[in-house]
């Protein structure tokens, strides 16, 4: 289970790990106020990919359990980021620091090219420079080209035609540097099927469902002690948190189920860095070629996404093993995949 959710959260500890050397970290060369700028443009894409992801996945058929029955649903999301989420536009950032030749640059999610940049700016009252190279996405790490999100769920038929639904990650290490996600998730689906009279004689269920998910990761940056920046006991921290709610309805044949819903999806994400960077400038001074400065870090960088979504999707049951699929149609568009044990 634990490397199961390592290959999901690969998808942040990649950046840092894969991209260190290509000059990560390095954006704090920038003015403080266009290092946040930056971090924004290249992470926006995978915060919102990941809320997305984990607003989808919380059913496969609109029919309550009966009371203490149960399924354990296991699977996942992919969010597919839309291809102008690639890239961001550096000039349209307003940065005031930082220039480029370029007129882009990759975003987490996008392409592994990396870009480089310059830095101008002043210590003291000095005029001092340095270069580093934006970090290239990791599009073609990711399944699908879609960022993941894990499901693993049990739901349990509750009275009054309810049914409660739970997904839970303890606090778990990943990595080699003090690395580690937690997951909770908590949903209610009410079946409503007999408000509308007749149907309820029919394999035709209705339901409606809130659900709310909340996602802590942190990971080690490793300690660099030479280069224009450098580094000692680095942390990042993600925080994520996505709600959804949708009304949903099934069609509940024999061996096929067909389901689908419509609602609205919300959520927010967080980005923080702690620990010490020290960056170093070239001046074009002979007598003193460089100087060195302790970098300021952005404060906490805030993400959101919201709006519609509607969903289709298939379930094929064999007893008392389920296999089902669907794809939601939203801001990034989700396809969810899993197989649960069912117990009515």
């Amino acid at each position: 289970m634990k490397k199961y959710f390592i290959i999901f959260i690969g998808v942040f500890t990649l950046s840092f790990n894969t991209n260190a050397q290509e000059g990560f970290e390095a954006i704090l060369l920038a003015d403080a106020a266009d290092s946040e700028k930056l971090m924004e443009a290249y992470f926006a894409p995978g915060m919102e990919g990941f809320i997305n992801a984990m607003n989808n996945g919380w059913y496969h058929t609109a029919k309550v359990h009966k009371t203490f029955g149960f399924d354990l649903a296991i699977g996942l999301s992919g969010a597919a980021i839309p291809s102008e989420k690639e890239l961001f536009n550096i000039s349209a950032l307003g940065l005031t620091s930082v220039s480029s030749s370029s007129t882009t640059a990759s975003t987490f999610a996008g392409p592994a090219n990396t870009t480089s940049m310059t830095v101008k700016t002043e210590i003291d009252g000095q005029d001092v420079s340095a270069t580093f190279n934006s970090p290239g996405g990791v599009l073609a790490d990711l399944p699908a080209k879609a960022v993941p999100a894990p499901i693993v769920q049990l739901s349990v038929g509750l009275p009054f035609k309810l049914e409660g639904m739970l997904r839970f990650v303890p606090e778990t290490n990943i990595g080699e540097d003090d690395g580690s996600v937690k997951m909770l998730g908590l949903g209610l689906k009410k079946e409503i099927t007999n408000w509308f009279g007749p149907l309820d004689k029919t394999p035709l269920h209705i339901s409606l469902l809130a659900a709310y998910t909340t996602m802590d990761v942190n990971y080690g940056i490793e300690d660099q002690n030479s280069g224009e920046i450098q580094v000692q006991n680095a942390l990042t921290e993600f925080n994520l948190k996505a709600y959804t709610v949708q009304a949903i309805a099934s069609l509940n044949l024999p061996i096929i189920n067909l389901y689908g819903g419509i609602g609205y999806n919300s959520g927010s994400s967080s980005y923080a860095m702690s620990g010490t960077f020290t960056g170093e400038y070239q001046t074009g001074n002979p007598l003193q070629p460089t100087i060195t400065k302790s970098l300021s870090i952005p404060s906490n960088l805030d993400f959101e996404s919201n709006g519609m979504t509607a969903t289709l999707g298939a379930r094929l049951s064999l007893g008392f093993f389920k296999i089902f699929g669907s794809y939601a149609f939203q801001e990034y568009n989700t396809f969810s995949a899993g197989v649960a044990i069912s117990i009515r």
